[in-house]
């Protein structure tokens, strides 16, 4: 067998959805998986949609997400260049050829690739009138994820429009003959023009690539197929919103494949060791904001501390946290570590930590009346003022027997204390555990928070 040869061949002309990063994923995997060759070619010939910004997104969207290619823009490669744009001189060869096998004809200033077959009347609906059509026989196609399937192309297509530009179909088949493709992995939706792109094949004498079509991508409410505009579509967000790569590579190849068994978090060596067309289903695949969320979040317990660091600051950098990016870098750290088991995506480390970075902090109205509503809670944060300066500061468990011992004192709980110390030191109900709070801020900041709230 030859070495397998795969294309992604994404267009520039919008932001970079969930839909393309699973089909380049699906291409990747199945190179890595096979020993294969990456390819990435960029279907540029959309002039008046195409845009520099959406090419660029495109490439630091899959080299963020851990996919580099083998040949294609800015890498190279034998088989270039590898934007259509500059292909022009190539598809005219190759038009050549059809031309001479007597396999086009003009028509309204357009060039059609003519069928073979048997051509025979037919009356037109739609146009209410008799036209010639031709009865081919069907393309069968052996799918390496739906099966065999059997389409008849019995009409004549366009492959040069009017204005001189190659269509998409020629172009297409052109550069997977050129590039030597051997296998086509490209969304279900494209299912309906393989019949023509065998038959273009065949006109060439090229030989037909393995086709798999892989299944659709559901919106996550709702019936039809996941687009740009859903929520949750776009990878741009969930760089800008700090979810990890890994985690969103993880659940994307999720998306129709099923490895077997009912492992789902895996690294990504196991992911290719693992893949392989048979696996991936032929029913569609619901997005689940929810599960990948849930993904994320395993994932970011998990981080070594020095890259959990490093990710929150990029956050943090992002969001504008002046007052975060200011403190002194192992107070930062400090803070940035004793969250990460507590938060459930990164995006949440500017608003979960603030706090810990100025005197001005708000105190939540309802978390207020809350809890200064149960018990005395004035009584307890007087006590709590009274003993503090006797307390151990040295690590959270010898600060847990301070309090411990205070409420003991007085015939109460730890619990007495706790949530009227959270609230005066951090202004809500949530946050690492109290006795980290009260070691990380010092004694002298925690004293002058229990002592601002009681004033």
């Amino acid at each position: 067998m030859s070495q397998v040869r795969v294309r992604f061949a994404p267009s520039p002309t919008g932001f970079f959805h969930i839909g393309s990063a699973r089909t380049a994923l699906f291409n990747w995997l199945y190179a890595r998986h096979t020993g294969g060759v990456f390819v990435l070619r960029i279907e540029d010939t959309d002039k008046e949609r195409n845009s520099e910004p959406f090419l660029n997104l495109i490439y630091d969207s899959l080299r963020w997400l851990g996919m580099d290619w083998d040949e294609g823009p800015q890498v190279g490669g034998n088989f270039g260049p590898y934007l259509q744009s500059q292909r022009g001189d190539i598809y005219r060869e190759y038009l050549a050829k059809l031309k001479a096998a007597g396999r086009t004809y003009e028509k309204d200033g357009a060039v059609w690739f003519k069928l073979l077959g048997e051509r025979h009347k037919v009356f037109d609906e739609h146009r209410k009138k008799e036209v010639e059509k031709v009865k081919n026989a069907p393309s069968v196609i052996d799918d390496q994820i739906r099966g065999r399937v059997e389409r008849t192309e019995d009409e004549d297509f366009v492959i040069v429009r009017s204005d001189g530009s190659p269509v998409f179909h020629l172009c297409n088949v052109v550069d997977d003959i050129a590039m030597g493709i051997t296998h086509v992995i490209r969304g279900e939706d494209h299912l309906s023009n393989t019949s023509k792109h065998v038959e273009l094949f065949k006109a060439f004498g090229a030989p037909v690539p393995s086709y798999a079509h892989i299944p659709l991508i559901l919106k996550q409410n709702g019936p039809g197929k996941m687009s740009k505009r859903d929520q949750g579509a776009l990878i741009e967000e969930y760089q800008r919103r700090g979810y990890l790569p890994e985690a969103l590579v993880n659940f994307i190849c999720l998306l129709g494949w099923n490895p077997g068994g009912d492992k789902e978090k895996m690294p990504i060596a196991e992911i290719i060791r693992l893949f392989d067309l048979p696996g991936v289903n032929q029913s569609n695949a619901r997005f689940d904001d929810k599960k990948l969320a849930h993904m994320n979040l395993t994932y970011l317990l998990e981080q070594p501390a020095d890259r959990f660091v490093v990710l929150a600051r990029a956050l943090l950098e992002r969001a504008g946290a002046k007052a975060a990016l200011a403190a002194d870098p192992a107070y930062l750290r400090e803070v940035l570590l004793i969250s990460q088991p507590k938060i459930k995506s990164l995006e949440e480390i500017p608003a979960y930590t603030a706090w810990f970075f100025t005197e001005d902090y708000p105190i939540d109205p309802k978390v207020r009346e809350k809890v200064m509503g149960k018990g005395d809670s004035k009584a307890r944060l007087t006590e709590l003022i009274a003993a503090l300066p006797g307390f151990d500061f040295t690590n959270d468990s010898a600060i847990e027997q301070g309090l411990a011992a205070l409420a003991a004192k007085h015939g109460l709980g730890f619990g007495d204390y706790q949530a009227v110390a959270r609230l005066a030191v951090s202004g809500t109900n949530v946050g690492p555990s109290i006795t980290t709070i009260f070691r990380v801020l010092g004694r002298e900041r925690t004293l002058a928070r229990l002592q601002r709230l009681l004033a």
